[in-house]
């Protein structure tokens, strides 16, 4: 994966050097070190830090700012790449937009929000052809996966292969299944992501996150039906899915169960409200 270094963290967020390590010292990312002892950043951790700068830009006190970005870690979508994500702080609290869904856990009052796509195009000069696809420097599955996270904002076809890559090695690797899956619908590939996130679930049929999006293609597909039935899935594993109540509300209305409809529908008022 590629490292930043402090001072091309400060080039892509106008901080001062002292800025950067300040954060990194007070523990707001995990930062590795190089062998010089100097501080060496991923993407997340640029992501997380430009978060950190909003927040201390709107004057919250570091203990603030740590909370927030602890909310956010924990708030990220599993597996998810960060250059799909909008991120937004309302107050202390941090909010992750992906999508139509969102993670709200403070109210809604914006103090900062910035797309993370963006931030990833100004690293791209930095990161592109740094991630190398050959085996003498990618050896473990966990790698190419990493890789292909890495790759995902700015070189998708690279991702993919990736992808496939981590699979080869390691068949079981089930987010690796659900990302390729996810890439190749956005393609417009939905009967390929269909065998992907029937793979993941095959492996983890209490993932919710694959059920909700092998619903999405097969809608994609006109398998009205069988989406149900996977939106129904994903709800089993994760009721407080928001996101799989509106989709099986439209879904009922659709087929005629109106009954079916307004329940899912109040369901997912109801996960609004409580910001569940």
């Amino acid at each position: 994966m590629r490292d930043y270094t402090t001072r091309d963290i400060a080039g892509l967020l106008g901080l001062s050097l002292r800025q950067v390590r300040s954060f990194a010292r007070a523990g707001l990312v995990e930062a590795k070190r190089g062998p010089r002892n100097e501080y060496r950043f991923d993407f997340q951790d640029l992501v997380l830090l430009r978060t950190a700068a909003g927040l201390a830009e709107a004057g919250l006190p570091m203990r603030r700012i740590r909370r927030a970005l602890s909310d956010l870690k924990t708030e990220l979508p599993r597996g998810r790449s960060l250059s799909a994500v909008r991120i937004t702080a309302a107050g202390d609290h941090v909010v992750v937009h992906d999508g139509d869904s969102a993670w709200e856990p403070g109210s809604r009052q914006l103090v900062l929000d910035f797309d993370v796509a963006e931030l990833a195009a100004r690293a791209e000069p930095l990161a592109r052809g740094v991630v190398a696809l050959e085996p003498d420097n990618v050896k473990t599955a966990q790698d190419w996966y990493d890789a292909a996270l890495e790759l995902e904002p700015y070189a998708p076809d690279e991702a993919r292969q990736a992808y496939h890559r981590a699979l080869e090695l390691d068949p079981s690797h089930v987010d690796a299944h659900l990302n390729l899956g996810r890439l190749l619908h956005e393609d417009g590939r939905a009967e390929d992501a269909e065998a992907e996130y029937r793979r993941a679930l095959a492996l983890n049929a209490a993932y919710a996150t694959a059920a909700f999006n092998l619903g999405i293609a097969l809608e994609d597909l006109g398998r009205a039906a069988e989406a149900i039935q996977a939106y129904e899935q994903a709800l089993s594993s994760d009721p407080s899915m928001a996101d799989a109540h509106f989709n099986l509300s439209r879904m009922y209305e659709r087929t005629g169960d109106r009954l079916a409809a307004l329940r899912h529908l109040r369901r997912y008022k109801e996960l609004l409200e409580t910001g569940a």
